[in-house]
């Protein structure tokens, strides 16, 4: 025999009732924003960077990928590996990208086009479950990272599982190493792209050389009638320790945070939503001292931060796991502007956020029982695996019009 808590069956009944009213449409609007660090999607042909130094950094055709036996068909200098972003103005070049050579039918892990597109559509499926007991739909709003090019996005966009939901894709290769960048998706029906841009993070090495990371992906535009900006991060891993690698973190956080105070000095109640693999988790430093963000509503000041992510991350809720300790590098940052203390939906304000956690996402045996289930193992291939990391959701709610 147990005793019914009251609170409880009453907040319960509450959300139930809530959640009928969304999916019904009858009462309010909402748009699911969802993040996936989608683990090294690579398209299996063999590309390089060209560099069009003659336009501008945020011209979409400044830097793109093409096809290596394309480079005789492409008016460029003798190819220099030393050019850098800093050092290219008014040149053409050709700029080799490391990873992707495991990725290739005669790569280590032998990628071809049926794995390829198993991993699409995997990665689709889980997209479209995102937020759906709640609005009824896929996502309106997809951050991705770990994206090698365009045409990745074009394939997860067209596939069978998101097609229907006419998906336009913002994205712009960076100078990222490895050759993964990160990317946007949005519903053309509800969300129209005034504003994207690539914003450098600038970090040095101790010799003073530069070290390249994923440029942060500011997509602004008009969301169901409201002006949003949608800010897509992969920051600095940790690679070689967390404690040598937390300046470059820190670094980043520091340009995200500029984006963040440049657009609310052109608008004060702009509404910022930052996501991302951060590599760090919401109490880091790279967060709690730069944003300081508030991980509740009430707490959350005026022209302030919130980070819906601490809650969960105290409550021992992870995406990714590393010998057997989860951290919750897949985080939400935004400004005041989307937070009601006075549960005031006339306009968009965040409703839940969740991470996407279900079974079918982990593994169920070996090393990584339990973890996000992946597709590599090192070159070790799993036609039922995902990701390395689970995705995490936000509901963006209003009454409805």
């Amino acid at each position: 025999m147990f005793k019914i808590n009251k609170s409880l069956t009453f907040l319960l009944l509450f959300n139930l009732f809530l959640t009928l009213s969304l999916n019904a449409q009858n009462k309010y609007t909402s748009a699911t924003v969802a993040f996936y660090n989608v683990e090294n999607t690579f398209d299996t042909i063999k590309s390089v960077g060209y560099i069009n130094g003659t336009l501008p950094y945020n011209d979409p055709n400044y830097h793109i990928q093409i096809a290596e036996k394309d480079i005789p068909n492409y008016n460029t200098e003798e190819f220099n590996q030393a050019y850098t972003y800093e050092n290219i103005k008014g040149k053409k070049i050709i700029r080799p990208l490391i990873l992707q050579e495991e990725f290739l039918p005669n790569g280590n892990k032998r990628w071809n086009t049926e794995k390829y597109f198993q991993k699409i559509n995997n990665l689709s499926k889980v997209i479209s479950e995102l937020g759906t007991d709640v609005t009824g739909s896929a996502p309106v709003i997809v951050g991705l990272c770990e994206i090698e090019t365009k045409g990745v996005m074009d394939d997860i966009a067209n596939s069978k599982a998101l097609k229907k939901y006419n998906y336009g894709v913002v994205h712009f290769n960076s100078f990222d190493a490895r050759g993964v960048d990160n990317g946007l998706l949005y519903q053309k029906s509800r969300f129209r792209v005034t504003e994207a841009k690539p914003h450098p993070i600038f970090i040095y090495g101790t010799d003073g050389s530069r070290k390249y990371t994923r440029d942060i992906l500011q997509v602004t535009g008009i969301l169901d009638g409201e002006e949003i900006t949608f800010l897509v991060n992969h920051w600095p891993s940790r690679s070689g320790g967390e404690s040598s690698s937390r300046p470059f973190r820190m670094e980043a956080a520091k340009t995200m945070k500029a984006i963040f105070e440049d657009l609310k000095e052109k608008n004060p109640n702009a509404k910022i939503i930052a996501m991302g693999d951060f590599n760090d988790d919401p109490t880091s430093a790279s967060i709690k001292d730069i944003f300081n963000p508030a991980g509740d509503v009430k707490s959350t000041k005026d022209n302030g931060y919130y980070n819906p992510m601490l809650p969960l991350f105290k409550k021992g809720v992870g995406t990714l796991s590393y010998r057997d300790a989860w951290n919750l590098f897949d985080q939400f940052i935004s400004t005041s502007s989307l937070v009601s203390k006075d549960k005031d939906y006339s306009s968009y304000r965040i409703y839940k956020t969740e991470v996407y956690n279900k079974d079918y996402l982990k593994a169920t045996e070996g090393a990584y029982k339990g973890s996000p289930n992946r597709m590599w193992s090192g070159d070790t291939y799993r036609a039922n695996g995902y990701s390395d990391h689970f995705p995490v959701y936000t509901i963006l709610l209003k009454e409805a019009k």
